[in-house]
């Protein structure tokens, strides 16, 4: 994000200051729809590997090695990934509330008109806008511009080692269904009880993330139910290959 563009009305790639938002619930509902999309992402590809290693071998061993290794990869590898894209965007927040500070500190007058300009926007009388910039910069002039402008609670940045942990655990729980699937019932009824199990599951995260989003359930199940599907029936495919091939 370019450090250097003039925060305000209109700015691109910045929050617009005349839409209504409650940032701690926008917040809460972002972590929660983090940690099911980790979920399902543990769901699935722990699914097709050990569909795919199943249709190879009857043998439990390798079953298992698979599963907890691809358990542990996916959980690391999303638990780096998420720090890293919040750290970014934690840095980006932390750029631009500098930015506003030092503006507030040079040019208060200025501030002060541009918050003015913001309420109005909202549908405030000329008076009222001012009266209430006027307050809100005597009481906090900085949490002010900051969430009129930017959208942001400085007291209440991203937390990239929150993001972190939180995608391993999800990704770990999503994961750990289909490896326990998979090992408990008789080697003949691995597959299917594996396949059920995944699918009802997908369907649940589906659901579940397309409330939080506000969306249509139906589409979104649909699409994770027949994403997981086909990912279980392609890793069984190349698994029952390399098994008849003998690899």
């Amino acid at each position: 994000m370019d450090e250097t563009t003039e925060v305000g009305a209109g700015d691109e790639g910045q929050p617009h200051p005349h839409e209504p938002h409650d940032a701690s619930l926008a917040s809460r509902l972002n972590w929660l729809r983090a940690g099911v999309l980790g979920a399902n992402d543990g769901i699935v590809s722990t699914a097709g590997l050990v569909v795919g290693v199943a249709a190879a071998t009857t043998d439990t061993n390798p079953i298992l090695t698979a599963g907890i290794a691809g358990l542990a990869a996916g959980a690391i590898s999303m638990a780096v990934g998420e720090y890293v894209s919040v750290s970014t965007q934690r840095d980006s927040e932390r750029a631009l509330l500098h930015k506003e500070k030092r503006e507030l500190a040079e040019e208060p007058e200025y501030e002060l008109e541009e918050l003015t300009q913001i309420y109005r926007g909202k549908g405030l009388s000329d008076t009222t806008a001012r009266q209430v910039a006027e307050e809100l910069t005597a009481h906090d002039a900085f949490a002010a511009h900051a969430e009129a402008e930017l959208g942001l609670n400085p007291k209440d940045l991203t937390n990239p080692w929150e993001a972190a942990i939180s995608s391993a655990v999800s990704f770990t729980l999503g994961a750990l269904l289909p490896l326990i699937a998979i090992l408990l019932p008789p080697v003949s009824w691995r597959i299917p009880v594996t396949f059920a199990a995944v699918l009802v599951a997908l369907a649940i995260t589906g659901t579940i993330s397309a409330r939080l989003g506000g969306s249509r359930a139906g589409r979104a199940v649909l699409r994770v139910v027949i994403g997981g599907a086909l990912a279980m029936a392609i890793t069984y495919g190349i698994g029952q290959l390399a098994g008849v091939s003998g690899l």
